[in-house]
């Protein structure tokens, strides 16, 4: 029988604890706490107990965790940044918004930057490495952090979508001079709108963070820099603080559906599949994307599709140095390759395991049909 499979199923979602948000909104509301109260205060804590860093600032979106980052150490006009090409634009933009300039590498074979690309492109203008954790993957930080060390550049991390990866036991956004983290409903840790954090382990660097995300202002409320309203609703910080309870078991539960992924898939030629969950003892995936890169992809996506199963090429099918309308024009190999064939399968929490089989059934059958057309 045909199924409805949705990408995303925040409705789903939102059933689960239906309850318990109703009345964290009744609460907030209730006490009138809406900025820089004591639910983002506890949300903090949170993170930096979650992440095991010593600052946590809850901001309003994971763009400006990186444009205010970018500006705590001192990024500006005259600077370059290095960025791998598999990214949101939102990586660059961060980058440009400060007055510096984003530089762009290639992927390696994980899809994360490759560290040869990004040495390759450092001059005497730049400033940082600026590491994408995508897909809730950590890259593989010894060779970024190496080549920063040889060069004395900052690296400065978008773990966007990666809180609780993790690389050879340390958490993404944790490894530079800060980590930049989102909780867009589609992050799997999310919120009920736009949202971010920024941590860090550097007192000067949180110094500078706590001012810039609030208009400037020290904590007696005095004005001492130029800064911007980059805080955190309350609101939003007190739904984080109550979700961030069930955070293991969201990704345990995204692990369970890889697995079941790989299992179902892993055998056909056609397709490149990500590491299993178990497959790599440095590397601790959460899954917040599931992204193959698949034989006739745009085939396969509409034929899932005509089955009732969505599906989503990332980034709308454009990676950034792609964008020849913002004046980037260089080539990419590896990033040009992969975008012709990558696609995200459904990974979320209200996924059954009848879905993934869904899902898995009707991906072998699209592949059997292409091998029946090739032997006829």
């Amino acid at each position: 029988m045909k199924r409805t499979i949705p990408f995303f199923n925040y409705p789903a979602l939102f059933k689960t604890y239906e309850q318990e948000f109703v009345s964290i909104f009744k609460d907030v509301c209730g006490r009138g706490a809406y900025i820089l109260q004591k639910d983002l205060v506890a949300f903090e804590e949170d993170i930096k107990k979650f992440l095991n860093v010593k600052h946590a600032f809850g901001v309003s979106d994971g763009t400006n965790s990186l444009i205010i980052g970018l500006r705590a150490i001192g990024v500006g006009p005259g600077d370059e940044v290095i960025i791998p090409s598999h990214t949101y634009i939102a990586s660059a933009a961060s980058v440009v918004l400060v007055g510096a300039t984003p530089v762009l590498c290639d992927i390696g074979n994980d899809h994360l930057i490759d560290p040869v690309s990004a040495e390759q492109k450092i001059t005497n203008r730049t400033k940082a490495i600026m590491p994408v954790h995508v897909n809730g993957r950590t890259c593989a930080m010894d060779a970024v952090m190496r080549i920063a060390d040889q060069h004395g550049l900052k690296i400065v991390e978008d773990a966007a979508q990666a809180l609780g990866s993790k690389y050879k036991g340390r958490n993404a956004g944790t490894f530079g001079a800060w980590g930049s983290f989102s909780f867009y409903p589609a992050k799997v840790l999310g919120c009920f709108g736009d949202g971010g954090a920024v941590v860090t382990n550097d007192d000067e660097v949180a110094e500078q963070l706590s001012l810039l995300r609030d208009h400037g202002r020290n904590k007696d409320g005095k004005v001492v820099a130029w800064g911007t309203n980059s805080r955190l609703d309350n609101l939003q910080a007190a739904i984080l603080h109550f979700k961030i309870k069930h955070y293991p078991e969201e990704i345990e539960r995204r692990r369970m559906i890889a697995k079941r992924y790989q299992m179902g898939l892993g055998d056909l030629a056609s397709l490149k599949l990500p590491p299993a969950p178990e497959s790599n003892g440095e590397h601790f995936d959460i899954y917040q994307n599931y992204e193959i890169a698949a034989d006739h992809r745009d085939e396969l996506k509409a034929h899932l599709a005509e089955n009732g199963v969505s599906t989503l090429v990332q980034w709308s099918g454009t990676p950034v140095h792609q964008f020849k309308e913002l004046g980037f024009n260089e080539a990419h190999p590896a990033t040009d390759r992969f975008f012709e064939r990558c696609l995200m399968l459904p990974m979320n929490v209200s996924l059954s395991d009848d879905d993934v089989d869904y899902i898995i059934e009707h991906v072998r059958s699209f592949y059997a049909h292409k091998s029946q057309q090739k032997a006829s």
